[in-house]
């Protein structure tokens, strides 16, 4: 039995000795650009993040994961119709090998949205100053844009167009700069998609994933049918505790637990989906400790990471100042665990679900670029890649009509918004619950407040259980005209028994009036169920 980690302890290992270079700035990317060949990638064209990133001078290599990927994905092999593709690219040739529609026939001549301009970014100014975007179906051709709607409409690679490729390598190495050389991006179709094709690269019946111990219900679900069972985490207001997963691992018990020892860990590190947590710098580095000792691949998935809010100041009291740069706002976000992973033991999701729309179905994964080439061996047999409509759309947005200073200058506006939605629902709470029966610690990023309620003070305790005083308290809301979710609905291991309780609350969406208004519906119920004035 090996004995808990040293949490105090840094070793040091020659990989952690090399130095990285300098992070890439926006200023570098236009420069790069300029000195690069015009990117010219037409319908199913190849493409991979080598031929955007800066040079990896310095960098070591990822580790391999043979001993790590299951029987499923080691037996898939290259698409051989995707792989005739790249011989489209040489002049002259005449094509007819290949099962791609004739563009002439796609019913779409022109498409026309728009957009706002920056930092002009509210509705209403949007209607009066937003930028008109248009795409053609043979902008490329005409030497107009680098894509169109011919390329768009028509099939692509697994790993998604060239052009959104480049601006999400661009991005990824801006943010979080991975200290080995051979890293890779690749488009999905959104982050629940990528979970579910990740479990299936590395996972097989019967095996156990990690998780914090409150997770995403969807992750749980996603890898219930695949014959993966969810071993919880325990956690603290950081999140996931490193030393509750070391002591969990290191004691690990084959025969009784009838699995393997769990190597795959699932964790949500910025405004955890549904407490609300976040993990801090160091809280980071001592989980990536631990999951380098029991050599466990982690999966980080991070929609809410650019989420992250000014620190709460409390009512009545002037707001944080707002970063006043982007270089400024990126220091502020907490280090992400992939910048930190000189393993290449890290696939980060990544998603513009929640910083841009859901509907476009668009996020991307980076991991090593051997894991990155069994995911695209995947999406050319599933799901292909994203529609080519939202990657058109989104490339007419972030790169030729905001670029990379533009895109985190929107991240900038929504974390002061998501900042003022948090402040109005903490502001709500603290008015109208009853603090001796309900607790809360304010969020540091994402959509969710993860309320906990002293059920032990609840005058039935005695002749009433756990699940049904949490029924009653949440029918009572419900009755006074409130939804929120219980937090059972989200336990990593159905079968574990809580013995706190949590409702979650989501700040995301409803006006200012109406959340204030919600929260005050549960204060009532609350009192109600409890008996209190």
């Amino acid at each position: 039995m090996s004995p808990p980690i040293e949490f105090g302890v840094e070793g040091v290992t020659d990989t952690e000795g090399i130095v990285i270079p300098n992070p890439l700035t926006v200023n570098d990317i236009a420069a790069r650009r300029a000195g690069a060949p015009k990117l010219v990638a037409g319908t199913a064209a190849w493409t991979s993040s080598d031929l955007f990133k800066s040079p990896a001078t310095g960098k070591p290599k990822a580790k391999r994961w043979d001993h790590l990927l299951s029987t499923e994905t080691k037996a898939r092999k290259p698409s051989t119709l995707k792989g005739a593709a790249k011989y489209l690219k040489n002049p002259g040739l005449i094509s007819l090998g290949g099962g791609l529609p004739c563009s002439e026939y796609f019913p779409i001549g022109e498409l026309d949205f728009t957009v706002p301009s920056v930092p002009n970014f509210s509705e209403e100014d949007t209607k009066s100053s937003g930028i008109s975007v248009k795409s053609g179906k043979y902008d490329l051709s005409e030497g107009k844009s680098a894509y169109d709607l011919s390329v768009a409409l028509n099939y692509g690679q697994g790993t998604g167009s060239a052009q959104l490729i480049r601006f999400v390598t661009e991005h990824t190495e801006l943010v979080c700069n991975p200290p080995y050389a051979d890293w890779e991006c690749c488009l999905t179709v959104g982050s629940t998609s990528a979970l579910e094709q990740a479990l299936r690269i590395f996972t097989e019946r019967g095996d156990y994933m990690m998780s914090e111990e409150y997770t995403f219900a969807t992750a749980v679900e996603t890898a219930a049918p695949l014959g993966v069972r969810c071993i919880g985490i325990k956690m603290d207001s950081q999140g996931l505790q490193p030393e509750n997963m070391d002591e969990i691992l290191s004691n690990w018990d084959v025969k009784a637990r009838g699995a393997r020892k769990p190597f795959l860990l699932y964790t949500v590190p910025s405004g955890q989906n549904p407490t609300g947590a976040t993990q801090g710098e160091e809280r980071r580095r001592a989980l990536y400790k631990v999951a380098r000792k029991h050599d466990v691949y982690i999966l980080e998935d991070e929609p809410y990471y650019f989420l992250q809010m000014q620190p709460y100041t409390g009512a009545d009291v002037p707001d944080a100042p707002a970063p006043a740069s982007n270089e400024e706002f990126l220091r502020a976000l907490v280090p992400t665990l992939l910048s930190m992973d000189i393993d290449g033991r890290v696939m980060r999701l990544d998603s513009f679900s929640k910083v841009i729309a859901p509907g476009t179905r668009v996020g991307w994964i980076t991991a090593s670029e051997q894991i990155v080439e069994r995911f695209v061996r995947h999406n050319e047999v599933c799901s292909q890649n994203p529609s080519g409509l939202s990657q058109l759309v989104l490339y007419k947005m972030l790169d030729e009509s905001w670029g990379h200073d533009g895109y985190l200058k929107w991240l900038i506006n929504l974390r002061l918004e998501y900042t003022s939605r948090r402040n109005v629902i903490l502001e709500a709470c603290e008015r109208y619950l009853p603090g001796d029966v309900v607790k809360w610690n304010p969020p540091a990023a994402g959509m969710f407040l993860w309320l906990e309620v002293d059920w032990r003070k609840h005058p039935k305790v005695d002749s009433k259980d756990y699940a049904a005083i949490e029924e009653e308290i949440f029918l009572a809301a419900v009755a006074q005209g409130v939804l929120v979710s219980r937090g059972s609905w989200f336990a990593a291991d159905r079968d574990f028994l809580p013995t706190r309780m949590f409702f979650r609350a989501t700040f995301a969406a409803a006006s200012s009036d109406k959340m204030t208004g919600a929260i005050e519906r549960f204060g009532v119920a609350i009192r109600e169920s409890f008996g209190l004035k």
